[in-house]
Formats: C-alpha cells, structure tokens, sequence
C-alpha cells in the first residue's frame, strides 16, 4: 500500500459510536532487519511477550490482531506496512474498544516526530498503547518521559547507524568491501580478512569477455555490449536499452580492477584486498574510461519521436522539399472514431494542410524498404568495395598511431621541462602549480602508452563487419522490422541517401530514391577496378 492509499484510510473520520465493555488487543512488533527476526529480540520473541501481557490483562486476543514490520525505526508510519493495516482493523471496527500493545516504545518508533505522529493517529480514534516495559501517562510528567523516551530512541538509531558507517568506513579505508557483493562476485569468508568478494561463475567471465571487449573495440557501443549479455543470459531482460546505464556503471567501476573507491564517505581509490580475483587489468580499466570520455558515435535522434507517427523526420513533400508532419484528429457525430494523417506544413506549398492517411504513408515506406533488395551477382562488387574502404580505414589507425606517437614526444619534453622547473623553484606555490601540471602531462603520457601498445587483430572485425554488412545489403527490411523506432531513424541513412519523398496521389516518388544497394548495383555494372571510392563510407563500421 502507498502513502496516498495510507493517508486516504488514516485520516478519515470515524463516528463515536456505542462501545461494548470488551477490549480488543492489537498487538505490534517490529524489528530492523531479517537477521534481529531469529535471534533472542525477534518478532517471535515479542509478540509472545505482548501476548501474555494482554491475556493477564483480560483483553481478548485474536489470530489476526497481530502486526508486524521488518525495518528500520526511522521514517513516517504511513510507509509502514504493519502499522497501516493497524489502523484500516481500527477503522473497520469503530464500534470495538482497542488497545494497541508493543514490547517498548523503541517499536513504535525511533523517531520522535513519527512516534508522537502514529500516537496521535490512535488518539483521534479513541485507541491508546500499553507496554508490559512502559508506563503510558497522558498526564504532564508521563508525556515528558514519553518524550524523552523517544528522543533517546532516536539518538540511539542515529548513533547506532553512525557507528555501523564509521566501521565501515575504516574496513573500506584498509582495502576491503563493505558492501553487498557487485555482480560476477560472490562474498565468501576469509578465514585472515573475513568476508571478501571472490570471482562467481559464468557471470566472471561474461564480464571479463565484455568489459574487454569494449576497450578493443569487438563491442563498438554500449549497447552492443548489452545485447551480448542478455544474449548469454547474464540478464534476463528483453532489451538491451534497458541495461546501458547499468553497463555503464559497471565500465567506470574500479571495483572490476580490484581497486576500492567510495567517493560517498571520502573513500579515494586504493588497491582492495580483491585484487587476485580482479576481472580486468588497470590498463582495460583506463582504456575504457577514455573510450567513454570520446563516446560520441551515432547522429542526432528527434527528441519528438513518436510511435504513432513512425515516418515524420524521415519523408518530405515531393511539391515542396519541406518536412511531412503528423497529426491526430476525431470525427465522428454519434460515435467518434479518431484517424491519424501526415500532411504538409508550409504555406507557400500547393499542398498545404491536405492530408494522406498515416497507414496509407507507413505501409508504403516498410514496401519501399522491402524493394531495397541487393542482387545476388552484387556481392563481389561490395566486398572489393569493402576491402578497399577497409585499407583506408586500416592505413588511417596506422596515421592516427603516428600523430599519438608525436604527441608522445611532445609531451615527454615538456614534462622534461616542468621536473627542471619544479625542482629548481625557490617558490613554493610556484612549485606546487609546476608539480600539479606535470603529473596531468604524466597522465596523458600513460594514457598514450596505453592506446599505443594495444595491438587491435583487425581480421576479426573485418569478417563480422563484411558478413553484416552484406546480409544488411541484401535484405535491409529484416534488419529494421527488428529495430525499436530511434534505431530505426539510425537505420534509415544507411539505407537512403536522403529523406524520401512523398506526393498524396501517387505514394513514394521513385525516382527521386537513392539507395546504397543501387549505388553498389551501379558499380556491377562497371568493371570493378575502375570503381570510384572518393565519398563512399564504410557502411559497416557503424552497424550493431
């Protein structure tokens, strides 16, 4: 039950009705955690108590008067689940004498205002709480030890909870986890440094495959990744999308190096006593983050995506050249019936607000996708084309490690310089500044080392990139029938030059479509040598 859902019961006013002489016991407990539930302070162990301090009374006890939470003392009562069906029995029986019966006052609450707010919300409906360890006085003197009950209670949780942290804490400060175990680890009791994480299969090694991966380039975005693993059942979601923010969290962990970092409590990074079972290495670690610092691949999507308009950014009026929009109307005078068109927004156009019925437009679009189909005689046009596209590309790492590599040296003399300049320094602020810049050049130096001693097999890629690009070619609809609708708008330049364009009376215009499978087609019909290149992108490298 909600909050809203509590309050829509616990404030409703109850009718002072004639009461029987018969009271009823309403008995509450509860506890902070799973674990206090088996021990000597369990719930068992105080509903027995509450129980026989009732019965001695002479209140009747039913099975079902009996409440219970698990959770800690502080927060409002309304988010309680014990407690608010405590007070929905109380409001469904307005004609019954209650008492509400705890162990101590702790159980309430250890929150003075939650303690006095759930007091007052019994007190409205003529039900007070009695304790077998607490004298509850309305008087004067007993509501000031009432308070200062409670406010003891508080102190203690908050002191308790700053104790639980400060231990913590110093366990973190000596290189250990002090946490629930992160996936792919497990922790398990050591009998030197007690419980630490330790390597869990297979979910270990999907990580390490991943994480991996990913700085070399095998998974080129995130969510490549992410489908990977579900694929693999290291999650059981559907979809991948869902999983990227999580992957994510999971590329920036030092945790997976075997280093310990809890910015949260000022605990900067340290090797942990994990680092045997670390999953990467410190140079995947790095690598990855600088992979994330660059992430900048795939073009601008429409913030204004729709569903119900698949089409809009994608097809343009064949009168004018300007954007098709969509839009929703109803009609209809005794039943009304709503239809959806997409039609032409500008003005000066002939075809201004004349509308065509968006099924019409979308069924049409997924035929002109259908027919984008590549001929069979075709496919040694797109490897030669690939092959030589994939050279470049090749050639351009080779320029990009020569560029690295000058920097490198540009960067070693000036940290050169900086060490002479931080050394010889008579100023020590002046100093401090010189020694600061250095290690930020130092930085970048590894960084660089990192990048330049990382030797990519470009043999792999290139396969699975020509394999994909080549079934994509060849049917590009079953590629996008599969796609949710922002990896659709991705899709669609991959497939067309440019938006298509669309006339109401006559559908796609085309004519004026220009496809990458025609273009290749075009080149089958030329001797393969003299293909031209200038212009032509590598249409794998960015496919999932």
């Amino acid at each position: 039950m909600n909050k809203i859902e509590a309050n829509s019961f616990i404030k409703t006013g109850t009718q002072k009705l004639s009461k029987s002489d018969t009271v009823y016991a309403l008995v509450y407990c509860r506890v902070s955690s799973k674990r206090q539930e088996k021990d000597g302070h369990g719930l068992q162990a105080q509903r027995q108590r509450c129980i026989d301090f009732a019965t001695n009374k002479g209140y009747v006890i039913e099975e079902t008067n009996v409440f219970q939470d698990t959770a800690s003392g502080g927060g409002d009562y309304t988010c309680r689940e014990g407690q608010v069906r405590l007070l929905k029995k109380i409001d469904a029986f307005p004609h019954r004498s209650f008492k509400v019966i705890v162990d101590e006052t702790s159980r309430l609450a250890r929150d003075i205002k939650a303690h006095f707010a759930l007091k007052d919300a019994l007190k409205v409906r003529g039900v007070s709480v009695e304790s077998p360890n607490f004298n509850f006085d309305d008087s004067p003197e007993g509501e000031m030890f009432e308070g200062m009950s409670a406010l003891t209670n508080q102190y203690l949780r908050k002191a308790n909870r700053r104790q639980v942290i400060q231990k913590m804490k110093a366990r973190m400060e000596a290189g250990y986890w002090s946490f629930i175990a992160r996936r792919g680890y497990e922790m398990v009791k050591n009998p030197l440094h007690g419980k630490i994480p330790m390597r869990k299969e297979p979910d270990a090694s999907l990580l390490k495959y991943t994480l991996e991966g990913f700085s070399t380039g095998i998974f080129p975005r995130r969510i490549d990744a992410c489908r990977y693993l579900i694929d693999k059942g290291f999650w059981k979601g559907k979809y991948p999308e869902k999983y990227t923010d999580e992957f994510t969290a999971m590329l920036k962990d030092p945790f997976y190096m075997g280093d310990i970092e809890y910015l949260p409590w000022e605990v900067s990074r340290r090797p942990g006593h994990h680092r045997d079972e670390a999953i990467i290495s410190e140079d995947t670690f790095n690598l990855n983050q600088r992979r994330l610092r660059n992430d900048v691949t795939g073009k601008r999507i429409r913030k204004d995506l729709s569903d119900e308009f698949k089409a809009r950014g994608l097809i343009v009026c064949s009168y004018c050249g300007k954007h098709l929009t969509g839009a929703t109307t109803t009609k209809g005078k005794k039943k009304a019936y709503t239809r959806s068109y997409y039609f032409c927004q500008s003005r000066e156009c002939q075809m201004y607000r004349k509308s065509a019925w968006k099924n019409d437009v979308e069924k049409k679009l997924d035929e002109v996708i259908k027919k984008q189909r590549m001929r069979k005689n075709v496919s040694a046009v797109v490897k030669l084309v690939f092959d030589r596209v994939w050279k470049q590309e090749v050639a351009s790492f080779v320029d990009r490690d020569m560029d690295k590599k000058q920097e490198r040296a540009l960067l070693t003399d000036t940290s050169e310089k900086l060490t002479i300049r931080a050394i010889s320094s008579t100023d020590d602020q002046l100093r401090i500044a010189y020694e600061k810049q250095l290690k930020e050049v130092l930085s970048k130096i590894d960084m660089l080392d990192l990048e330049l001693k990382t030797e990519t097999d470009y043999s792999v890629p290139y396969r699975t990139a020509l394999d994909k690009a080549t079934k994509f070619l060849k049917s590009p609809y079953s590629v996008w029938k599969k796609f949710d609708l922002a990896e659709q708008h991705r899709l669609f330049f991959f497939i067309f030059e440019e938006k298509l364009w669309y006339d109401r009376e006559k559908g796609y215009r085309t004519d004026k479509i220009q496809s990458y499978t025609r273009l290749f087609e075009s080149f089958a019909n030329t001797k393969p040598d003299n293909v031209d290149l200038t212009g032509i992108e590598p249409v794998a490298s960015t496919m999932p």
